[in-house]
């Protein structure tokens, strides 16, 4: 992909890596989005382009959208849960609230419940502010379609995904009780630092071990990791957004993400499967 300063693809490809991410929930996905995209941005006439800005987010809002039709097998045919693949990010993404948010684990895992028009409507409007009917020459829709579609995307978000504010030192304390709970393998240090109900959910891909469905209460998940017979390494890493850890049991490797709730983990995102592991060793450039 050639790349000159001058050039808005260039300038710009931080946030067209971030909306292609947030439709996709694929680092690799998205980069072969901007990889089409690129294409189809070299073969415009540069001088009828009002907005280029505009321009490239509809040209990767619709390349997103083919691909997310092309996944939809994939992940019909995905062994175990699927978790969104984990970025490495560097703490200033946390200062924007509201990209922090839209990257996390968390959200992208109930993004995935929706529909793909209903995905990326949401993710260009709440995420980046889009007028509707910039929103709607993406999509294909009207200005008042995309509009009634936005506002039934986001009572769905709203009903799975409440908002919990939690600032980056408390979770990265939580972390870090986590994290030395898991390399003790201490029962009760793993009890204190989860709440009664929460969720593990972990991504195996089929190619390493790890639960076929979500696990529920501290009992059963603290009985799940507290394993003292293991070998346990963690380091802290901020993953999405938000602080997360880097796990490696016995010489397999998984990133955990966690959200946190009243000092306490409400659910825990385990995600093992190596193919999606690959990017843990170089920062995503993510941008609105």
């Amino acid at each position: 992909m050639p790349e000159t300063r001058e050039d808005p693809f260039v300038t710009h490809r931080g946030l067209l890596f971030t909306v292609a991410y947030e439709m996709l929930g694929s680092a690799a996905d998205a980069d072969d989005v901007l990889q089409e995209s690129w294409l189809r941005w070299a073969e415009v006439d540069r001088t009828e382009v009002l907005d280029p800005r505009s321009y490239l987010v509809r040209i990767v809002t619709r390349q997103a959208l083919n691909r997310r039709r092309t996944l939809a097998r994939r992940r019909e045919d995905y062994v175990g849960e699927w978790l969104p693949e984990p970025l490495l990010t560097t703490p200033d993404v946390a200062e924007d609230v509201e990209l922090a948010e839209s990257v996390s684990m968390a959200m992208l895992t109930v993004l995935e419940t929706l529909g793909p028009t209903e995905r990326a409507v949401f993710v260009l409007r709440e995420v980046f502010d889009m007028p509707y009917g910039e929103i709607g020459e993406a999509v294909g829709k009207s200005a008042a379609a995309v509009r009634q579609i936005a506002r039934r995307a986001r009572d769905h978000v709203s009903a799975r995904q409440p908002r919990i504010a939690v600032s980056p030192p408390e979770q990265a304390a939580v972390v870090e009780r986590f994290l030395a709970a898991l390399r003790t393998g201490r029962l009760l240090d793993l009890l204190d630092v989860m709440a009664p109900d929460v969720v593990l959910t972990a991504d195996g891909g089929g190619v390493v071990p790890a639960a076929a469905a979500p696990v529920h209460g501290a009992d059963v998940v603290a009985a799940l990791l507290a394993r003292t017979d293991r070998v346990v390494d963690t380091a802290a890493v901020w993953l999405n957004g938000a602080p997360a850890g880097r796990v490696e049991i016995d010489g397999q490797v998984a990133a955990v993400s966690v959200q946190v709730k009243d000092g306490r983990i409400a659910r825990i995102y385990v995600v093992a499967n190596p193919h999606k592991l690959t990017r843990l060793g170089e920062t995503a450039d993510l941008a609105r």
